[in-house]
């Protein structure tokens, strides 16, 4: 378990506790061989004369993180020529200008990210490129040459309704192939993609798209979850109503009806223009926008974050087939809707060449076990989920690969910070009976571009492998200076190409800057609390602008939610610090328990001792409620602060967007 999170005291592996660094899977040698981030440094030594110290595992991926950071110029770089990226690399240097922000990538050079996407389609047509699976077990596919064909098909109607380079076009889609259609349609022109689920209330979504004012919208008129039918006719007509600029809704699965006010409603399945010959690609320089991402929402109007062409097709290669070591012959799956980052990571599945699943519905239905038996059917080798869905498995008791024949999957991963291993072994790679999980962090701020697994590095409990190729990570006390082994605010001190070109609605960059770049000029602070560790992993312990201080010392909030989450009662949970500058307030945990159970002195007191005996004796509560639930983003994150500014006397109106929320009816109670 976590120890105590001190400001000034060291915090090593032993400080964490017993189950923190063991060592839960170590590559072999054949491991080291195969990996496609051997094959790169063998690369860089031949093609390019980089070759770096540390012969296998652990010491050469340190070499090469190390030059990465070093010579970023040389290393995106060489990205570009070793997965032969496809665009007319330019004479110019890959990197110009500084500090960041103020810095500019590959200048002079022009491609598209659907034209890479697609590349497969060239050479392998009959090569699966999308499995569509929904939770009723329904399943399809298509191949690298037909989805090519949909593209251009949607491409053609596209223009048809006069979409160019620089337009908008959104997407009210859940997870279906239409969405993948979608998305690169509207990048081979150089238009500009942005997507959200439709379990997403109107307000929420007009608050996004209306900043963008889209040409044209795909959507459904329902969708199923969990077993049931959600009619979203009205929901289209209200967000078709806020945004005057749609030329046509193009409905996806519809019924025939026309819906909201738009000028045109457009079935998906049947759509105007005439597609040519050969799918056609408009080449756009580097930092072009590709797609626009939002921040939650949850106390102001989202952010729009815009990234870029190049910046996503570099990161992606890397991540996917560096890190996630992924290529020919996978089948990548990751537990996404199309309001979240990782879809759009889902999607880059396609320039690695994998065969990506897109999931329709919910990961429980019928049953806890509905992803495992996915996985299993549709032969899923490389499977990607978020932490909550795990700890359901572990506490239902279902471990895959029991219940179901996983014998092909030989990777998983987790967005977030790896939990501790007690009762649920997961952390990067298939070892035996067990399946082991490695964690991945990264948003829509910077594309995951912080900190991941490495199929050349050690798997151990609770602590996140390493920093990404070309992600120089540190923690920064509060005077600014970086510190090892102690907990500190999550910074970039150098550029990666995959940060935002900025937010839409922000041509001078100064709410970019403010959101990023401050208090340290030049250095991102992605704000999260971490530890980076004397060999290069680190711990992350949640979001620094929810922190917790007890005593003079800093407590994450993901501490608390690992020690508490683990009792077999208790379902969900979330804490709260009530204090202020110079005052001290309540530390209060709010508990959602199973089915059946109550809360009572027993229990309250089991809790108290697991914290004590776990964290220190200031982890403590002063308080502890049972909750009816715990109010959550759209996309799963728990709103700490706006229940802290509740709790303050912050109106329940003025402290979160209710259209933001995925369970905006629980955030009333914490006014009570």
């Amino acid at each position: 378990m976590l120890g105590p999170m001190p400001s000034d005291n060291e915090v090593g592996l032993g400080s964490l506790g017993r189950d923190y660094g063991e060592v839960l899977w170590q590559p072999g040698p054949d491991e080291v061989e195969r990996a496609r981030i051997t094959g790169y440094r063998r690369w860089l030594a031949s093609d390019r004369g980089v070759d770096l110290a540390g012969d296998t595992g652990a010491g050469a991926y340190r070499a090469l993180h190390a030059w990465s950071v070093a010579e970023p110029s040389a290393f995106w770089g060489s990205l570009w020529d070793y997965f032969g990226v496809l665009g007319e690399r330019g004479e110019g240097p890959v990197l110009t200008g500084g500090p960041m922000p103020d810095v500019s990538w590959f200048p002079g050079t022009t491609l598209n990210y659907a034209q890479n996407a697609l590349r497969v389609a060239a050479t392998d047509p009959a090569r699966i490129a999308v499995i569509a699976r929904d939770e009723a077990g329904n399943q399809s596919a298509l191949t690298y040459g037909e989805l090519a064909a949909e593209v251009s098909r949607v491409r053609a109607a596209l223009c048809a309704l006069g979409v160019t380079r620089g337009d908008r076009v959104a997407a009210y889609l859940p997870n279906i192939p239409a969405a993948i259609i979608g998305l690169l349609a509207t990048a081979s022109l150089g238009a500009i993609w942005s997507s959200c689920s439709p379990d997403f209330g109107p307000a929420s979504v007009i608050d996004r798209f209306a900043q963008i004012t889209p040409k044209v919208l795909f959507t459904v008129d329902r969708y199923r979850y969990g077993g049931r039918e959600f009619d979203r006719r009205q929901a289209v007509t209200d967000v078709t109503g806020a945004l005057p600029g749609l030329a046509a809704v193009i409905v996806v699965g519809g019924r025939g009806e026309d819906i909201g006010p738009a000028p045109r409603t457009l079935a998906f399945e049947s759509l105007p223009g005439a597609a040519p010959a050969e799918l056609e690609f408009e080449a756009v320089s580097f930092g072009h926008p590709l797609w626009v991402l939002y921040s939650s929402g949850t106390t102001g109007l989202p952010k729009a974050i815009v990234h870029s062409h190049g910046g996503i097709v570099l990161e992606h290669l890397k991540a996917l087939c560096l890190h996630q070591d992924l290529g020919a012959g996978d089948v990548f799956f990751w537990y996404t809707t199309t309001g979240w980052m990782m879809w759009n990571f889902l999607a880059g599945g396609l320039l690695a060449g994998v065969s990506v699943v897109a999931y329709d519905g919910s990961a429980t239905y019928p049953r806890t076990g509905a992803l495992w038996q996915m996985a299993g059917e549709t032969g899923v080798t490389y499977f990607g989920t978020g932490a909550p869905y795990l700890l359901v498995c572990a506490k239902a008791d279902l471990v895959p690969g029991r219940e179901h024949d996983l014998s092909q999957v030989r990777g998983i991963g987790s967005t977030g910070s790896p939990l501790p291993p007690e009762g649920f072994r997961w952390v990067y790679r298939r070892v035996g009976s067990d399946l082991l999980l490695g964690s991945y962090s990264g948003g829509t701020d910077v594309c995951t571009g912080f900190v991941g697994p490495s199929p050349l590095l050690p798997v151990r409990a609770g602590v996140i492998a390493a920093s990404c190729l070309g992600a120089k990570v540190e923690a920064y006390g509060p005077d600014g200076a970086p510190v090892t082994g102690r907990v500190g605010e999550l910074v970039l001190t150098a550029p990666m190409p995959s940060m935002p070109v900025g937010f839409w609605n922000d041509p001078t960059g100064e709410r970019y800057r403010a959101s990023y770049f401050t208090p340290w000029p030049g250095v991102w602070r992605h704000g999260d609390w971490i530890t980076m560790l004397p060999d290069g992993g680190c711990v992350i312990f949640g979001r620094s602008d929810a922190t917790l201080n007890r005593g003079g010392v800093r407590m994450g909030t993901s501490e608390f939610y690992r020690v508490v989450e683990q009792l077999p009662e208790v379902a969900d949970s979330l804490v709260v610090d009530t204090g202020q500058l110079g005052a001290h307030g309540r530390l209060i945990l709010y508990l959602v328990l199973t089915e059946g159970e109550t809360l009572d002195d027993d229990l309250t007191g089991r809790i108290k001792t697991a914290l004590r005996t776990a964290l220190s004796p200031r982890h403590v509560p002063d308080e502890i409620y049972q909750v009816p639930g715990i109010p959550r983003t759209l996309s799963g994150k728990k709103l700490e602060v706006p229940v802290r500014k509740i709790l303050l006397g912050t109106p329940v109106a003025d402290a979160a967007d209710p259209d933001a929320l995925a369970n905006p009816e629980v955030l009333a109670w914490f006014s009570k």
